[in-house]
């Protein structure tokens, strides 16, 4: 028996392809010339005939299940998998698939219990008419891992902006309560420190939630990118600049260009983005003299486009940490941040359809290297 149907899929929403496939899996005929077989599929594969007897149990259902299939074939669907709801009620006979409203085409995905264990199950009713009786109930089995890691992320995310958020806006509030208060107590210049700590907390606010907005357009696919003319070089020396007018030394940074540079079309905003966080990780994280590089994309990546390479001096990056730079929440040091710099780096970069490499330094530090095609602007789109 062959299949080629999705246990993800909302049972009650069947096209008529799906509707095709669950008929190929009653006639094992339809199918054969696919090449596949439930053994192939990643999710669990249920099959149980008229009589509510399983007739297929493939190896994802083993997996999933604990079962040997050998020991679930033949076996009436409610003993080979004892489903269970959340309150602890057999689900078979809740949902009494061969009984009941002749209309139904099956049960959406949802949690259910297995031998104590969670599994995600939707199921699909084939019949030989739409409101004859069942000829073949198709189950399909998956694991919860993934979506408890999807759960344990975000749960993850809002500690971390809880965390982050809760020292700018106490600042926030004490300062302007205390000036509300006190007013007339204060000199100029202690209103004036106050009114600019208040003004430094309320843009780390502001930074904060951006970087939440762009996480969350980059999970869903929607960061859109505005493509203007981009002048690479001198969008480099505005942030080697802005760099030194907080407080960095000038010969700490090194710019080197190779020119001729391709004509480069990106969306500045993210662009600024993307250099802002690489050199500030350089600045914070690493150590001697951070060193700047723009070029031509080389000809290996078989991609048009300018490459920035940004390098230090420091200790670099462990290689057993390089394969999770890019992911939430990871941090190079205990220097502070919420490490989701790097992830929106990487976000940014590929939706411009570019890419964005991590390694070691000639001089032993961390080097970042991304590369943006020349692309076309927004209106030539």
């Amino acid at each position: 028996m062959s299949v080629r149907t999705s246990g993800a899929a909302a049972a009650a929403d069947i096209s008529p392809q799906d509707r095709g496939l669950a008929h190929a899996a009653a006639r094992p005929d339809l199918t054969a010339g696919l090449g596949i077989g439930p053994d192939d599929l990643p999710d669990g594969l249920v099959v149980a005939d008229e009589g509510g007897r399983v007739i297929c149990f493939n190896t994802a259902a083993a997996r999933i299940t604990g079962t040997d299939p050998q020991d679930a074939l033949g076996r009436p669907l409610d003993q080979a998998l004892p489903l269970q709801d959340v309150e602890g009620r057999r689900w078979w006979q809740l949902t009494d698939p061969y009984g009941g409203l002749a209309i139904r085409r099956g049960q959406p995905e949802r949690n259910l219990l297995l031998g104590g264990r969670e599994v995600l199950v939707s199921a699909r009713y084939v019949r030989s008419v739409p409101t004859g009786p069942v000829q073949r109930l198709i189950v399909a089995l998956r694991g919860t891992e993934a979506r408890r890691r999807t759960e344990l992320s975000h749960a993850e995310l809002i500690a971390t902006v809880a965390h982050e958020l809760r020292s700018p806006l106490t600042s926030v509030k004490g300062f302007t309560a205390t000036l509300l208060q006190k007013w007339e107590r204060f000199t100029d210049d202690q209103k004036r420190l106050m009114l600019e700590t208040v003004d430094a907390d309320a843009n780390r606010v502001t930074r904060l939630i951006a970087e939440l907005l762009d996480i969350s357009r980059i999970d869903s696919g929607r960061l859109e990118v505005r493509r203007q003319r981009v002048d690479m070089v001198a969008a480099v020396r505005r942030h080697v600049q802005a760099q030194t007018t907080a407080g960095q030394a000038p010969e700490r940074f090194m710019i080197r260009l190779l020119e001729p540079l391709p004509d480069l079309w990106a969306d500045p905003d993210k662009v600024d983005q993307v250099l802002g966080n690489l050199l500030e990780n350089a600045v914070r994280h690493g150590a001697g003299t951070v060193t700047i590089e723009v070029t031509a994309a080389a000809q290996a990546t078989h991609t048009e486009g300018t490459a920035v390479t940004v390098s230090d001096e420091g200790t670099g990056i462990p290689e057993e940490s390089m394969s999770r730079v890019f992911t939430r929440f990871w941090r190079g040091s205990k220097r502070g941040g919420t490490g989701l710099g790097l992830y929106i780096v990487k976000g940014i970069v590929e939706a411009h359809g570019g890419t964005i490499t991590v390694g070691r330094a000639p001089a032993g530090g961390a080097e970042f290297r991304f590369v943006l095609p020349v692309a076309t602007p927004a209106f030539m789109a």
